[in-house]
């Protein structure tokens, strides 16, 4: 049994994530903590909100309350969302938990003892009618690359590129709106990240083999290009206070840790509330000092939040000189988008994850997001395609199987798995079809293909509704009751099987199936599905004779009227 440490990119706190944030970093993380736990390894998925930055405060004086009112607020209403969509986080934790607070500062102590934080006079944006600095994602003007009239003060939404506020052309106060702004010096905290290159770029070359060409490539882009030295610390209220070694640091007492500085330590963060609140040992995970140096370390994020996560907090790690779990392997994502332009939050394009849910159920969405996972390159998402996908594969290749077979075995067989009749020819091949797909499936679920493990997933569907074809039980019923015997049983155990291999992608369905099936939990592994083990023994699990009762219709189809509806609501078309 191998040990496995799962983290998400943390949603941040302004508002309900979109099914852009779903499918590049939560529900991918979440199918491959389900693929482990069922495999039998011991599995921690790890995730938080992340609360502090400027963002936060902006959302907060919108709302009219308090930011760390508002924080705890948009935290019950992501958890309560996460659950909605059957995200099965260990721990959903918080970024301004104390444990948060108290590792950063550590390590910000550390990498001061190690010569790595210095203090610099820099020059900053300053709003004379708000009569204070502006940190960067308060500042908004002209991008100076791409000419786009609304770009942040840490970057271009149009052009991706990272900014320095003092760069952009024509630069106002998001806060005031106000133009009466100029440049003047202020002092911050600097991460010399630019001594780190070396160490950085051979950690890099260590792990890159076992990550995506997209993680690799832009680790190496930022490498290549240099590292820059960061500021680690801005001028707002909100946030971890900047201390050296426990005490407030003179001159820093309105400012804060930068989030992109404390964000990720948030990771270690949240596995320590959790270890807090479940009495768990969060430094088996974390400390290889502790007993972590067995832990494959896996991380799931969009393309946006990958140099952050393969050169910064990699400079936080080794620079602080501590024994501490590194990440072994990072699955980035490229973009879900939204009829051909991107999904936003800022801008409220798309469909969100309330809203989602209010329109259907988890498992239809987690499906066609899987299935269609913006894996190799940008994946659209549209009404259209989200249609043609789940009354397909969901509503007529599981759902009329599932739904086909196990009412016939109530009609012909009184809801009993049949007792008569022994294996033949069509049963035969399905076991060669189960030899050669389920290891397939099994190695593109540990190699991080989602998108794959959908289409071998569906793969093995189609196949039983194949064989159902071929063993006719419904025909052959008429000349030898043993005969359809063979193939109702057979289809029945089709069933229970793709109920368990349903479970990473689609656990509602899932449960729906094997609770119906009578199928114990003890028996919902992928044990049986490892390589060396007797695929024949699939098709006769349930036992003979035993009782069950059809489950309801699993998937309604989307009709056409209710693609217009929501059109109309959400855009698109």
């Amino acid at each position: 049994m191998a040990r496995v440490l799962i983290t998400s990119a943390l949603p941040y706190i302004n508002g309900v994530k979109h099914l852009g944030n779903l499918a590049g970093s939560m529900l991918p993380a979440d199918v491959y903590a389900r693929f482990n736990r069922l495999m039998g390894h011991e599995t921690l998925f790890i995730c938080a909100t992340d609360e502090h930055g400027t963002p936060a405060e902006l959302a907060a004086a919108e709302a009219g309350q308090s930011v760390a009112d508002y924080c705890a607020e948009q935290h019950q209403i992501q958890a309560r969302i996460a659950e909605g969509f059957a995200l099965s986080f260990d721990w959903f934790g918080r970024s301004s938990s104390l444990a948060n607070r108290e590792l950063t500062q550590h390590f910000a102590d550390r990498l001061e003892d190690a010569g790595l934080i210095e203090e610099r006079t820099s020059r900053q944006v300053y709003s004379i009618d708000d009569n204070r600095f502006l940190p960067d994602r308060y500042v908004e003007g002209t991008c100076p690359h791409c000419g786009f009239e609304k770009a942040r003060g840490d970057q271009c939404d149009n052009c991706g590129r990272l900014l320095d506020p003092v760069d952009l052309i024509n630069p106002y106060s998001a806060v005031s709106g106000s133009r009466r702004v100029e440049i003047r010096d202020t002092q911050h905290l600097y991460l010399r990240q630019s001594e780190m290159q070396d160490r950085i770029r051979a950690w890099v070359d260590s792990r890159s083999a076992d990550w995506p060409q997209l993680t690799s490539s832009i680790a190496y882009k930022w490498l290549d290009e240099g590292l820059q030295d960061r500021s680690i610390t801005r001028d707002l209220s909100w946030g971890v206070p900047v201390t050296r070694k426990g005490a407030p640091r003179p001159g820093f007492e309105t400012k804060v840790f930068y989030v992109w500085f404390d964000a990720p330590v948030e990771y270690i963060g949240a596995t320590r509330e959790w270890s807090e609140a479940t009495g768990g040992d969060w430094r088996r995970w974390w400390r290889t000092d502790g007993g972590a140096d067995d832990v494959t370390y896996v991380e799931f994020m969009g393309k946006d939040n990958v140099a952050f996560h393969t050169v910064s907090f990699p400079a936080t790690i080794l620079g602080s000189g501590e024994p501490w779990k590194m990440v072994d392997k990072l699955k980035a994502f490229n973009w879900l988008t939204w009829y051909g332009g991107k999904f936003s939050t800022s801008n409220k394009r798309g469909v969100f994850m309330d809203a989602a849910l209010e329109l259907l159920p988890a498992d239809y969405w987690r499906w066609y997001l899987t299935a269609n996972a913006p894996e190799g390159s940008d994946s659209p998402f549209t009404w259209e395609a989200f249609q043609a996908s789940i009354n397909s594969d969901l509503a007529n290749v599981l759902g009329n199987f599932v739904n086909r077979i196990t009412k016939y075995a109530e009609s012909k067989f009184a809801g009993k798995v049949p007792v008569d009749g022994e294996a033949g020819e069509d049963e035969a091949w399905m076991v060669r079809e189960l030899e050669t797909r389920l290891p397939l499936l099994i190695a593109h679920y540990e190699a991080m293909e989602f998108r794959k493990a959908a289409a071998e997933t569906r793969a093995i569907w189609a196949a039983g509704n194949e064989y159902l074809t071929r063993a006719a039980p419904w025909v052959k019923y008429k000349t030898s009751v043993e005969a359809a015997a063979v193939g109702t049983r057979t289809g029945l155990n089709l069933a229970a099987l793709f109920g368990i291999l349903a479970q990473p992608i689609i656990p509602g369905a899932a449960r729906t199936i094997l609770d119906a099936l009578g199928v114990p939990e003890a028996n919902r592994s992928f044990a049986l599905m490892r390589p060396g083990q007797d695929h024949a023994g699939l098709l006769d699990v349930l036992p003979r004779g035993m009782s069950f009762s059809p489950p309801p219709v699993l998937f309604a189809k989307i009709e056409d009227a209710k693609v217009a509806e929501w059109t109309a609501r959400f855009g698109g078309g």
